[in-house]
């Protein structure tokens, strides 16, 4: 790695302002080539509780900042990720794999949420409620909720801290960071960056660790008020669990299962292009990612057709070794899970119209995929893919993919092309998911609340609801007022 600034890679926990390491450490690997390119601290129960403590002693002055104040040290830090954006994306490609180019784009877009929540902390607004006593005024007062534990994947591992301490801070909160252990120097040098910023210590803390530890610890301490992870459904669940016992406030943002429906009065260019930028980037990577791809029987053929050929002129590469479409999987059982993807797919008469295999290039690289004449019976059909594969499902009716859209237990995003006013208003109404796109094939945004239905997730975040999450209500009633 080729850094401008040396100081920003980090092999060290982030803990009340102090950079903090252990006797057990754990390797970090580049996913492109196998090296290893960090080692970081295995803190135990004893450093997540200190990390705990300290943010709650900073919490009393954190929250005592006016909103403006807050907001001029959140535009400090965005101002210096920004500055930093080239040594921020090296630091990702190297550690998650993705190439160079999508790397500055999540750096530019966890920044864009920064800057947001740096407006948006001086409008938690209350309200004056009429009484019904004219002795009486009713007051609703937005505070935060207090220390926050944030829980983070290894796919996008700058805009997911991004997204979640920007509206903390902006709030008043204080948060302590698990990132993911396969990606965590693009965290540690957040921290950096947020230390130069000016923010005080003890506002952000990050622990490195076993994640069944360290998350123990988050959930069970009395001193965390909420929990905002992004990950598996089944990891979501066992840490809703975990909250529950103090009635923690939690945010969730989990699996998918992600349907991309092209109807036959459809631009199909453009169609084959959204296709191609929701289900491809960052190698298929992503809880939004298309997981499903329903098309109209009427331009099945010729959709297939355009968009396999598209597809197989995609190229693979290390994303620090020039422009390429496409990097690495993460890890070894994400290659395995992919290649099982594509082999009960074939087994259950799926058609290999492109890809199907490890790339040349070995390791953990796989070349894009797409199969023909998937049905309800695959694997695919219900579960999340998470790598480069992409099943073509046909339908006829518009009421059958519908059905099929809904049959699964995620909620999460799902895209669809048509041009007919009235099925555009039709179908983003009967599609049971958090967020739906049509006619595009990437949605997210700093603008919009991010976040799903049904076994999706809990809670919202980006655009003004995201701040909600971090805040509580308080009612005040105040009494013995009389008129002069």
């Amino acid at each position: 790695m080729k850094l401008h600034d040396s100081g920003l890679f980090k092999q060290l926990a982030y803990i009340n302002g102090e950079w903090v390491s252990a006797s057990e450490t754990l390797p970090v690997h580049n996913p492109a080539t196998g090296k290893v390119i960090a080692h970081i601290p295995m803190l135990g129960a004893s450093e997540v509780r200190t990390a705990i403590k300290a943010a709650e002693s900073a919490f009393k002055s954190w929250r005592a900042k006016t909103a403006a104040e807050r907001s001029t040290l959140l535009r400090k830090w965005y101002r210096l990720i920004l500055d930093n954006q080239e040594d921020l994306a090296v630091l990702m490609t190297a550690e998650q794999g993705k190439q160079l180019t999508e790397s500055r784009g999540e750096v530019g877009y966890g920044a864009s949420f920064i800057e947001w929540y740096a407006e948006e902390a001086k409008r938690a607004y209350g309200d004056l409620i009429p009484a019904a006593k004219s002795s009486q005024r009713i007051m609703v007062t937005r505070e935060p909720v207090g220390v926050v534990a944030a829980i983070t994947p290894w796919n996008f591992p700058n805009a997911m801290i991004a997204r979640k301490v920007a509206p903390a801070l902006a709030a008043g909160c204080t948060i302590v960071i698990k990132p993911s252990e396969l990606t965590p120097l693009s965290a540690f040098a957040m921290a950096e960056l947020a230390q130069r910023a000016g923010i005080p210590a003890g506002v952000i803390n990050i622990v490195t660790g076993d994640a069944r530890e360290v998350g123990a610890e988050l959930t069970g301490s009395s001193i965390v008020r909420k929990l905002s992870f992004t990950g598996s459904t089944a990891v979501g669940k066992l840490l809703m669990k975990q909250c529950a016992d103090s009635v923690k406030k939690v945010s969730l943002e989990l699996g998918g299962n992600a349907p991309f429906i092209v109807f036959d009065d459809a631009d199909i260019e453009q169609a084959v292009q959204g296709a191609i930028a929701s289900k491809y980037r960052n190698s298929g990577q992503t809880c939004i990612c298309m997981n499903r791809l329903f098309v109209q029987d009427g331009i099945y053929d010729e959709f297939i057709q355009k968009f396999s050929e598209a597809v197989a002129k995609l190229t693979l590469g290390p994303g620090l070794d020039g422009e390429f479409n496409q990097g690495p999987l993460i890890n070894e059982a994400a290659l395995n899970k992919t290649k099982d993807f594509v082999e009960d797919a074939l087994a259950k008469k799926g058609r290999l119209l492109t890809g199907g295999r490890a790339h040349s290039l070995g390791g953990l690289f796989y070349e894009p995929t797409v199969l023909a004449d998937a049905s309800m019976e695959m694997k695919c059909y219900q579960d999340e893919i998470f790598g480069p594969v992409a099943p073509v499902f046909r339908f006829h009716y518009e009421e059958d993919v519908i059905n099929m859209a809904n049959d699964t237990r995620y909620g999460l995003a799902a895209y669809f092309y048509a041009n007919d006013l009235s099925r555009v208003f039709r179908v983003a109404e009967a599609l049971e998911y958090g967020m739906v796109a049509v006619n595009e094939g990437v949605l997210s945004t700093e603008v919009a609340p991010f976040g799903g239905v049904k076994e999706s997730g809990i809670g919202r975040e980006g655009s003004k609801y995201g701040l909600d999450e971090y805040l509580e209500m308080k009612y005040v009633l105040l009494g013995g007022i009389n008129a002069p």
